[in-house]
């Protein structure tokens, strides 16, 4: 398994922790951040459960564990593609 420094290498999910009264939509922003630089293949779903264990389990009211939170609850569903991924090939 993969350690905390290798899935927030950036380190903006632990700053985001120490950030004196930070609000949910900053936190939201940062998870943004944290998720497009996030290597495509990745597992969502692990690195979120790590971050949440690392992280949220010692702070379960801050703002940033309830977004990690939502984030898990979304990595686990399927996703829809668009566009043309999505029209059948003749």
């Amino acid at each position: 398994m993969k350690g905390d420094l290798e899935i927030d290498h950036k380190g903006l999910i632990r700053e985001a922790y120490r950030i004196e009264g930070i609000t949910a939509p900053e936190c939201r922003s940062i998870f943004l951040d944290w998720a497009l630089s996030l290597p495509e293949a990745e597992d969502n779903g692990a690195a979120l459960r790590l971050l949440i264990d690392r992280y949220g389990s010692a702070a379960p009211d801050h703002p940033m564990t309830q977004v990690l939170t939502e984030g898990l609850a979304q990595a686990g569903r399927p996703r829809r593609r668009g566009g043309w991924r999505a029209r059948p090939r003749d």
